[in-house]
């Protein structure tokens, strides 16, 4: 785990422009980028008060069409930025963690290699390639 980062934590949203507006122009954010998967049918957007290379952000992911999300539900998972997800996947799955999603291409960005896995409460974290 050595440079090992909090990379981003993420919320589902229900409707994504009244949070967009309330991190932004209540608590401060910036929108540091809005990404459309219309293949998964979802819209993500980070926030933060730095640049994603340097500091944690908010990820807003909203589903299209209509959810209603209790707040228990709303959670989605903290990211870790690892070297190789692969391998650190392999570990941990060696030392007796839940691996929910093996690595492999995020649906819609071949180009980003994600997995998650579980905490021992049930938490989901996900674990994202980094150079």
């Amino acid at each position: 785990m050595e440079g090992a980062r909090l990379l981003h934590t993420m919320l589902r949203v229900r409707d994504l422009n009244r949070s967009l507006d309330f991190y932004s122009s209540l608590l401060g954010m910036q929108l540091l980028r809005r990404q459309d998967f219309a293949e998964g049918r979802f819209t993500l957007a980070f926030l933060g008060y730095g640049p994603e290379n340097e500091t944690t952000v908010l990820e807003l992911t909203h589903n299209w069409g209509l959810h209603d999300y209790a707040v228990g539900t709303g959670y989605g998972h903290v990211a870790i930025g690892v070297k190789d997800v692969e391998a650190v996947t392999q570990a941990l799955a060696h030392a007796g963690v839940k691996v929910v999603r093996p690595a492999g291409p995020l649906k819609g960005d071949p180009r980003e290699i994600i997995a998650f896995v579980e905490d021992p409460d049930g938490y989901r974290l996900e674990l994202i390639q980094r150079s």
